[in-house]
């Protein structure tokens, strides 16, 4: 089990920042960034950064614990200190999300994507490039469509030509500077929040679970464990199968994905939303670590969501989509309400502590924040700082301010809390949303009203920040306070060590994500980001810029019906501890994390259930490490079969985390 330091002089002695831990850190960053970038791009079916607790990065540590152990055998001093093996972590950690959908895989092709994709039928280079600032993109916006530097981005350079750089450098260096002040605001938000959701509220944090029992006794206790190996082996054993299987197909697949609705074909189940069974070893071993009501709450609700949907077309409601992210209308508003209800709660049940940070910060109270990872003056300000810069950079590329406020404010101040809130309070490996914050603009008036610059910055901003969350940084800057606590690591040392992570990894992500589709092609990459997120909202915005749409009744009244079901569960929770149902579960039930994920999350719940029923609080524990060990079994094989794969070029197993 995970205990809490109690040593003072312990945590005196490893306060310092370890400089052959930072070392082998950078070392670890670049091999992360170029595994994550060439599995993902490249072979595609493994993808293998972009969760919040990467594959490639526990996968990475699981193989540097053991060795650390042989190591020790060999002197004390060769091997690295539980709090060095956090630090190397957490370097890992923010790298493998700056190389995946973090900040990479997004933003680069983001720079050429509008020139590329443009043509005589899409009249893109009409309605986009008179907007388009020159020192935003790599292509020049008063030329035509399909430049050279951006058809030699998605087909391929011929041998011998270079990657143009010189194109390149100005819009990396104004795009990189606005992604570091979004990351410093997550920094100085992170450091606000982490004693409020870390030591008032207790938060299980149950992706820092699995690191933190490997370095814990340097790992000594749980690699003893047989359950552990047990629970190891399941899963590299299946995905072993089916990664034979695409060597020699006459050994059988084991399919752990069922998708059911082609099986319903007849109205009204005709009209229920995506709903697919994957199976993951390792999702059912973080759920297992779950509080049962929170647990039970994924997939209660990712099931009535689906429901609804049945429910509605049975009486003949029209069930329009989501603009981009495909959900039914009246189900993605809901979860909209219930976004901006469970901030306010999270905000009033927080507001003692923001009250001592606020008056901190301005010197109207004194408190000891030396142990925070920034002082409250400076996180405070820091946040203030950071927003307002944002918002002048979004002005001099050519957005309204309030647009600007609207966009990140939303994304900031409410979309990043819960999603940070769902991997620290439900685990989530995944943090991905079902609406944007143009969309609650569109429950009042129809975005044409904005003017075509706001809807072709709109169109930038969806790309690099709000289409998808997946690989989102808060998230694992909130993981790594949580893990120093587990190995008397102070808390500031970690702001070095994340720095020094994210800033590497940009440079070395940003160098490979530039020569890999310049020499295979965009176009024959993982296409989600190459012919899919990075094309979708422009398709969006270009047609509100040729066509008025009105907003739909649906929105405005289902956003009212979110907030009210929002404040009865929140209520319910606060005020009876018997109460089942978590109001996370109804704001994600159809975020595509959680259709991805309820199937594992209602195993979870029934072996758990039955554990706890049968067996007590004593079968629970001595069960936990089978449950960590599918964590690393399923994790750690997908970094052997990322690299097999590489090598000798046949497609490594499909992993239930699309």
């Amino acid at each position: 089990m995970i205990t809490e330091p109690t040593s003072t002089k312990q945590e005196q002695r490893q306060s310092g920042i370890s400089i052959r831990a930072v070392l082998v850190g950078l070392v670890l960053v670049a091999i992360v960034c170029l595994v994550v970038s060439y599995t993902e791009l490249v072979l595609g079916k493994i993808q293998i950064g972009f969760l919040q607790m990467p594959p490639a990065v526990i996968g990475i540590f699981f193989f540097l614990v053991l060795l650390n152990m042989q190591m020790r055998r060999l002197g004390q001093a060769l091997s690295l200190r539980p709090a060095e093996l956090v630090m190397i972590y957490c370097m890992m950690l923010v790298a493998a999300m700056v190389s995946s959908r973090g900040i990479m895989e997004k933003v680069i092709p983001l720079l050429v994507t509008p020139n590329y994709f443009a043509n005589s039928s899409n009249r893109w280079a009409e309605i986009f490039f008179p907007y388009i600032k020159k020192w935003l993109v790599a292509f020049n916006p008063d030329g035509p469509p399909q430049q050279p530097v951006a058809k030699g981005f998605f087909e391929g350079l011929r041998d011998g030509q270079p990657i143009p750089w010189a194109d390149w450098a100005l819009p990396l260096a104004t795009w990189g500077l606005l992604v570091l002040l979004v990351i410093f605001a997550f920094l100085c938000l992170a450091s606000i929040l982490r004693k409020q959701w870390v030591d008032n509220e207790k938060l299980s944090f149950p992706l820092v679970q699995p690191p933190l029992e490997l370095v814990q006794d340097q790992g000594q206790s749980i690699f003893k464990s047989k359950a552990l190996w047990g629970g190891v082996t399941l899963p590299f054993v299946v995905f072993s199968i089916n990664g034979v299987h695409n060597w020699y197909p006459a050994v059988p697949q084991i399919n752990l994905e069922y998708f059911l609705n082609p099986l319903l074909v007849n109205p009204p189940w005709d009209s229920m939303y995506y709903t697919s069974l994957f199976l993951s070893f390792a999702a059912i071993g973080f759920f297992f670590l779950l509080p049962s009501d929170v647990l039970f709450s994924v997939w209660f609700f990712a099931v009535l969501a689906r429901l609804q949907g049945v429910f509605a077309a049975s009486y003949g409601m029209e069930l329009p989509r989501m603009r981009v992210y495909g959900t039914h209308l009246f189900v993605a508003y809901q979860t909209a309400g219930a976004y901006f209800v469970l901030v306010a709660y999270l905000l009033y049940v927080s507001l003692p502590h923001l009250r001592k940070v606020g008056r901190a910060a301005f010197g109207l109270e004194k408190t000891d924040d030396s142990q925070e990872l920034i002082p409250h003056s400076v996180a405070v300000k820091g946040l203030i700082l950071s927003f307002l810069l944002i918002l002048v950079w979004c002005r001099m590329a050519g957005m309204s301010m309030w647009v600007a406020a609207l966009e990140f404010g939303v994304f900031v101040g409410v979309i990043a809390l819960v999603m940070a809130r769902s991997t620290a309070e439900a685990g989530m490996l995944m943090t991905e949303t079902s609406f944007r914050p143009i969309d609650i603009y569109g429950m009042f008036a129809a975005p044409n009203t904005l003017g075509p610059a706001n809807l072709t910055m709109l169109a930038f901003m969806d790309v690099a920040f709000l289409r998808d969350q997946r690989g989102l940084l808060f998230t694992g800057m909130l993981d790594g306070l949580k893990m120093s606590d587990g190995v008397n690591l102070r808390r500031r040392v970690l702001l070095p060590v994340f720095a020094l992570g994210i800033i590497a990894a940009m440079l070395v992500a940003g160098y490979i994500h530039m020569q890999i589709p310049y020499k295979y092609g965009g176009i024959t990459l993982y296409p989600t980001y190459y012919n899919g997120h990075n094309v979708a909202p422009f398709w969006d915005y270009a047609s509100d810029m040729t066509e008025i749409r009105t907003p739909n009744w649906q929105a405005p009244f289902f956003f009212a019906v979110g907030v009210i079901v929002t404040a009865f569960l929140a209520y319910m929770r606060y005020a009876f501890s018997w109460w089942p149902l978590h109001p996370l579960g109804y704001a994600l039930c159809v975020s595509w994390t959680v259709s991805v994920f309820w199937f594992s999350a209602l195993l979870a719940w029934i072996i758990k259930t039955v554990v706890l029923r049968y067996g007590g609080m004593r079968l629970y524990v001595k069960a936990r490490p089978w449950f960590l060990g599918m964590v690393l079994g399923e994790f750690g094989s997908a970094v052997v079969w990322a690299l097999l794969s590489a090598i000798t070029k046949i497609p490594p197993p499909t992993y239930p985390w699309p």
